[in-house]
């Protein structure tokens, strides 16, 4: 039976240490490319485990790109599966370049690390929004109503709130039209759900969101990348790719890209919107970042008026993460199959926290605290553009207020190498092979929080690395 036996240099769970046997076997050919590993009954027969444990392990490396699923077969190895390089890759430098540890990275909030590559804003933008004043106002809308799972679309006045907010983006709306999820990947999974079957060709944009990208794999789908410019998805690559096949869905952000902090110009918004009526192609915007924007900012769906785009927004950075209330926006009819699969594969989004989010939006002071955010937002990207170029980095882009700058440091020519040096010293970089399909290609670009990289502890450290 093989040995999972653990070492210093490698994962410590059971699921880890299966991850990094498999994917050695895969290295040296006991499984090779487009063959089918056996069952999960065999697998925990043979490691002498939980069936879970393998559910998870295989569930891993479909994410890491290494197993591919199919429907009723089981798991198959991919074709061109990322190698592993050797025991030292298991450290805690060499997985700062996986998308799971990424993940994890940013549930931690331990004062020790810096995480420049965190995806939410600093903590101190949103301490006004405190949560616990709301709750006897949350209890007074309906005491009875919170021991139960709710509609399958939402709390409806929070809905009749987001119509009221789409419309101030110029997205005309009926609350039948919403659903809301807990945030904005539970939207995004229910939409991949509905529309992609194993096989199928997606696209994205490139670089993007990683998480996105993960789900894609589970869901077996094809993953075509579409490069990111400066002022939006690359035209020419998007139509060349609608030639090519029929692509279900085209997945991107429209403004405060993620990771790239660029925004589509008002003239690509169109050619995009113009190239989906001819190809028959269905737009996913994702719009996390709504309130950090100001609301007349081009929008595809501000053009299509929901006809073949689903709009997805979430409160996680303007309100709370711990909140999880997001929601998706498409023409009626798909609203209610959306809100089918969501009852079908959750029950239902949280009612209770639905209803605080409705109370806090109820609050006249909302708007200011968006108004506050978007000024913060303004001036935290101005200085950390001033700092990024000063050190000599290359920008991929200079928005007016992003979350996110992607830069590229000198002398870096891989960012991977950047990240491990700034991670000796507790510094937790985001390198932009996270953010490519596949994450095993060198990038010498990395995402920086823009909300912290004022933090002094960074600059020292580059001042050093680059002297």
């Amino acid at each position: 039976m093989p040995s999972v036996s653990p070492s210093s240099s490698i994962p410590s769970t059971l699921t880890q240490r299966l991850v990094q046997l498999i994917r050695r076997q895969i290295s040296e050919g006991v499984y090779a490319p487009g063959t089918r590993l056996p069952s999960i009954r065999d697998m925990a027969k043979t490691h002498d485990c939980a069936k879970n444990t393998i559910v998870n392990a295989f569930d891993y490396l479909t994410a890491l790109g290494v197993l591919e699923p199919r429907r009723g077969s089981g798991f198959f190895v991919c074709a061109a599966a990322p190698a592993i390089k050797d025991d030292d890759e298991a450290s805690s430098l060499s997985r700062a370049m996986d998308v799971v540890w990424l993940m994890r990275e940013q549930l931690k909030s331990d004062p020790e690390h810096l995480r420049l590559g965190d995806g939410f804003p600093p903590v101190d933008w949103l301490n006004e929004v405190r949560l616990d004043k709301f709750h006897q106002k949350v209890v007074r809308t309906g005491l009875g109503a919170l021991f139960g799972y709710g509609s399958r679309f939402g709390y409806q006045p929070l809905r009749q709130h987001l119509v009221h907010r789409l419309a101030n983006h110029g997205i005309e709306a009926s609350a039948s039209q919403i659903v809301l999820t807990h945030g904005a990947n539970q939207a995004l999974d229910i939409v991949i759900r509905n529309f992609v079957k194993p096989g199928d060709r997606v696209l994205v944009d490139e670089p993007g969101y990683y998480m996105l990208f993960g789900k894609l794999k589970l869901g077996g789908a094809r993953i075509v990348g579409i490069p990111r410019l400066a002022d939006g998805p690359d035209l020419e690559a998007l139509e060349r790719e609608l030639k090519i096949g029929k692509p279900c869905l085209f997945f991107t952000q429209t403004l405060a890209h993620n990771p790239t902090g660029s925004d589509t110009s008002p003239h690509k918004a169109h050619k995009i919107l113009q190239l989906a009526d001819r190809y028959n192609a269905i737009i996913v915007e994702n719009d996390t970042f709504a309130d950090f924007k100001p609301n007349a900012a081009p929008r595809i769906s501000t053009l299509d008026q929901l006809r073949r785009t689903i709009y997805v927004g979430s409160f996680s950075k303007s309100v709370s993460a711990a909140l999880r209330v997001g929601f998706l926006a498409c023409h009626r009819d798909l609203a209610s199959d959306l809100a089918d699969i969501k009852m079908l594969v959750h029950v239902s989004s949280s009612e209770y926290c639905e209803r605080t989010l409705d109370v806090i939006l109820s609050e006249g002071h909302y708007s200011r605290h968006a108004a506050r955010l978007r000024d913060r937002l303004t001036h935290a990207t101005e200085s950390a553009r001033r700092l990024l170029e000063n050190m000599g980095a290359e920008l991929f882009c200079a928005p007016a207020q992003s979350m996110y700058l992607w830069a590229a440091m000198p002398g870096y020519p891989d960012s991977k190498t950047l990240a491990q040096a700034l991670m000796r010293q507790n510094i937790v970089t985001a390198p932009g092979s996270i953010f490519h399909i596949d994450t095993e290609a060198p990038s010498r670009w990395s995402r920086y929080n823009v909300g912290l990289l004022g933090d002094p502890r960074f600059a020292a450290a580059m001042q050093g690395l680059l002297r």
